[in-house]
């Protein structure tokens, strides 16, 4: 309750619940939370189970996990950290602390976001690559070109007309300028 009371203090929102079968289902939503705080002993699973069910799935959306608990020996700790926590914090925890460790979970988080944005981007872009080293399949007869990413056979001047299609710059050859 404590964590909680902070949390919201300063400006976080959160979704509480009372066991750890409830955070495991809550954290495997589409839509759950990026950053999880978890107390080791929990009714149900405790946090442990909940940090190695997470992580198995291999999820790109797996939250950041800062494991709060009492147990604070090396061996306790090693664990944690082996079930797939990203943090550790023992009780009592102090403040300001948990909010460094917040706001360095959320730098990590969008970090880890925006490297995920890059490489989507950095596939498209090996995909364009790999179609032009491929060559592009234009009709003999109507001059129509081949675009794999739909399928389909599209006259070049609809291409080439295309706003969003960025592959083709539309100027004329030396020849027709002059």
């Amino acid at each position: 309750m404590m964590v909680q009371v902070c949390l919201e203090n300063w400006g976080y929102r959160v979704e509480a619940v009372a066991d750890g079968k409830q955070a495991l289902k809550a954290l495997q939503q589409s839509d759950s939370a990026n950053i999880a705080i978890l107390d080791w002993e929990m009714p149900e699973l405790d946090g442990l189970e909940v940090c190695r069910r997470l992580k198995e799935t291999e999820s790109e959306s797996a939250p950041y996990v800062i494991l709060l608990t009492a147990r604070d020996s090396n061996a306790d700790i090693l664990q944690g950290f082996d079930a797939g926590a990203e943090d550790y914090m023992t009780k009592p925890f102090n403040e300001s602390e948990l909010l460094a460790r917040v706001r360095v979970a959320e730098r990590l988080v969008r970090t880890q976001a925006s490297l995920a944005e890059s490489v989507i981007e950095l596939k498209d872009a090996l995909n364009q690559l790999e179609t032009l080293e491929r060559g592009v399949e234009i009709c003999a007869r109507c001059q129509s070109v081949f675009d794999p990413c739909d399928g389909r056979w599209r006259r070049l001047d609809e291409i080439a007309g295309d706003d969003e299609e960025q592959r083709f710059v539309v100027r004329d050859c030396p020849d027709c300028s002059g």
